[in-house]
């Protein structure tokens, strides 16, 4: 395929394509799927507003300072930014960026491309080089978006790189939340995430990164997990990571859904991955038998996470379901283990976990096959794993015919018959009819009535 095939660059005869496109054109991605492209010109405004009303897309000026614009086009999927050249060159452009890869252009007029840095070599070598070491000093973000790439690409960084990422690491503390954010969550996305993640342990990023990594570095192996506490959820990353690579196409689909801040499932599953046992160093204690135990962490970690993850800016969709994650981790191997597990028992898991079964039984699958500590017998993962999989078989056959929990009583209703006023004890009494619904003891308007008549308040 050639760069010019693409349905909006086919038409554009000015200025020079940069950035992501024209590495993942190079790297062999299919740029059929990238729905962003960057373009450096001179004259930026002018051209934006120009190329705007030829492509019928709508014009956005995200900072009229430096000059750049975004042209979103009717389908509201694909984009274009467009910048003003920086500096009187395309050449002095490209040599402000941070990485070779990322600063190759592709000159848009002369139908050719433009490589100072070697950037082209370094692909085919898989290699990450740094341009110059101020430009992290300028822009810091680089530092973990170097991290990023190693993780998207499964590149290696040179040694000078290396050097340049530990020296500045703690200006990392400089850039906004926000931009961090979306790294996060992008290195969270990659094939790769889990070497990556041990090359940040490593280099000492990574507690930079998540501060709770000080903290879940202490806690040693013990009888349940051969890993100590940090490798373990590195290594819950990577058993999500092979699940991933083996899935169905019916799990795939599920797991690449963008249903919450514009980034897969799967990069917030594997983040959940990782932060599954943060409430664990605030919850260790050790038995006279040498037992290592953390009663009630996963309720401690869905508040540490919620903390966490507001503080880096994720949204309240983002929030809601990796702390549902981590506050469930546990929960579907207790239900397998259930002495009467049947039918009904299955349903009401499913019914309490609603669209996030599958990401669930894979973050328990993951977490039990990264603790094989000599305590836990082959019979024991096997029997635990053989659970869950019977857990998500039955869900992938009910899911078709499922529907909502229609709401019965909502809280005024509920606080006319009972004559109370809103309190707690009102979101008491929701919480149990809910429960209620959920073991099918209540399915009725009139049940849900007499229901919350006859319970204890």
């Amino acid at each position: 395929m050639n760069i010019r095939d693409d349905f909006i660059l086919k038409d554009i005869h000015e200025g020079y394509l940069v950035g992501g496109y024209v590495r993942d054109f190079l790297t062999g991605v299919n740029i059929v799927e990238v729905k962003d492209r960057d373009i450096s010109v001179k004259g930026a405004e002018e051209f934006s507003k120009k190329l705007a009303s030829s492509l019928d897309a709508t014009f956005i000026t995200l900072d009229s300072e430096n000059k750049i614009y975004r042209l979103v086009l009717k389908d509201k999927e694909n984009y274009l930014d467009i910048s003003e050249l920086c500096g009187d060159t395309i050449e002095e452009d490209l040599m402000r960026r941070d990485f070779t890869i990322n600063a190759i252009a592709y000159d848009l007029k002369e139908n050719k491309f433009i490589d100072v840095t070697g950037g082209i070599e370094d692909i085919k070598n898989k290699r990450i080089r740094s341009i110059k070491e101020e430009n992290f000093i300028d822009d810091p973000l680089r530092i973990l978006r170097a991290y990023r790439f190693m993780a998207t690409t499964g590149f290696g960084v040179n040694e000078e790189l290396e050097h340049i990422l530990i020296k500045h690491k703690d200006l990392l503390h400089l850039p906004a939340k926000e931009r961090i954010h979306d790294e996060i969550v992008k290195l969270f996305g990659g094939k790769y995430t889990s070497e990556t993640l041990l090359k940040m342990l490593d280099s000492g990023i990574l507690e930079i990164i998540f501060p709770c990594v000080k903290d879940i570095k202490k806690i040693p192996a013990n009888t349940h997990h051969h890993l100590d506490l940090i490798h373990h959820v590195i290594e819950t990353v990577k058993q999500i990571e092979t699940q991933y690579k083996n899935a169905n196409s019916e799990i795939l689909e599920h797991l690449n859904k963008t249903d919450f801040g514009g980034y897969p499932r799967i990069n917030h599953l594997k983040l959940a991955g990782f932060l599954h046992d943060i409430g664990k160093p605030s919850t260790w204690t050790i038995e006279e038998s040498g037992r290592h135990r953390f009663i009630g962490h996963d309720v401690e970690g869905e508040k540490l996470v919620k903390s966490l993850l507001k503080d880096l800016k994720f949204s309240n969709k983002q929030i809601e379901y990796i702390s549902k994650m981590v506050r469930y981790h546990i929960y579907p191997s207790n239900v397998i283990v259930s002495p009467s597990l049947d039918n009904k028992i299955m349903m009401r898991y499913v019914r309490k976990m609603e669209d996030n079964v599958i990401d669930n039984i894979i973050l328990a699958k993951a977490d039990r096959l990264s603790a094989q500590g000599e305590a836990v017998t082959k019979e024991m993962t096997e029997n635990n794993i053989n659970g869950l999989n019977k857990l998500l078989n039955f869900y992938l056959e009910v899911k078709p015919t499922l529907k909502p929990l229609p709401k019965l009583l909502d809280g005024h209703e509920i606080m006319q018959i009972l004559e109370i006023t809103q309190s707690p004890v009102l979101g008491k009494i929701m919480n149990e009819l809910h429960e209620a619904q959920l073991n099918g003891e209540v399915n009725t308007k009139e049940e849900a009535i007499n229901f919350i008549k006859n319970m204890d308040k």
